[in-house]
């Protein structure tokens, strides 16, 4: 059984969509007393890094989350979810984060270009991956769809499994141990972002 956080900061049902079109069996999740009962968690996100903090502090989830990433049952991240994984965000000025993987999020630099990037960075872009095994039967470069105006950087290369190039290149998808995050949104990608949530039900 797989748990969808809720914490009020999430598109739950296109998620729970998605794994049912898989098969999988879902629940989504309001208490965080009952994290631990699951075999796998996705962290679900859409909005602002300091707001999604700030309602999982007030539903007393923080602990829960990182207790269950402490376990070696698989955690997945989606899109602000991912974020929400690392140390801190720059978003709105800084914000802690979970800390469960090394590094920060920050704001597109488009200083660097004639013409500026344009921010938010939405639609379908090409992620390229190593070998791991949310990736199983995907080419090493796929299209995937984004929406996202901040992007991680991680402190440790090794931790990084996807990358995407938005003007320059940035962490697309990331892995420590049991804890993963993919920035994209892979349940509005199509075949292969189904194929991304499959190889997460198969670990």
């Amino acid at each position: 059984m797989i748990g969808i956080v809720d914490y009020n900061m999430g598109n739950l049902a296109s998620v729970q969509n998605a794994f049912a079109k898989l098969g999988a069996k879902t629940a989504i999740e309001s208490n965080p007393e009952k994290f631990k009962d699951y075999d796998k968690l996705i962290l679900p996100g859409v909005g602002a890094f300091a707001d999604a903090m700030e309602h999982l502090r007030e539903r007393n989830m923080i602990q829960p989350i990182k207790d269950y990433a402490a376990t070696s049952k698989p955690i997945l991240g989606i899109c602000l979810g991912m974020q929400l994984l690392f140390e801190s965000s720059e978003e709105f000025g800084d914000s802690e984060g979970l800390g469960l993987i090394k590094g920060k999020v920050v704001a597109f630099d488009t200083s660097k270009f004639s013409e500026p990037l344009k921010v938010p960075h939405m639609g379908w872009n090409k992620m390229f991956t190593k070998n791991h095994p949310l990736f199983n039967n995907l080419d090493e470069e796929h299209y995937l769809y984004f929406v996202h105006s901040y992007h991680a950087v991680c402190d440790n290369e090794e931790d990084i499994i996807g990358k995407t190039v938005y003007g320059y290149e940035f962490a697309s998808a990331v892995a420590h141990e049991n804890i993963m995050g993919i920035q994209p949104h892979p349940e509005k990608s199509h075949k292969n972002g189904l194929k991304i949530l499959e190889n997460f039900i198969n670990l």
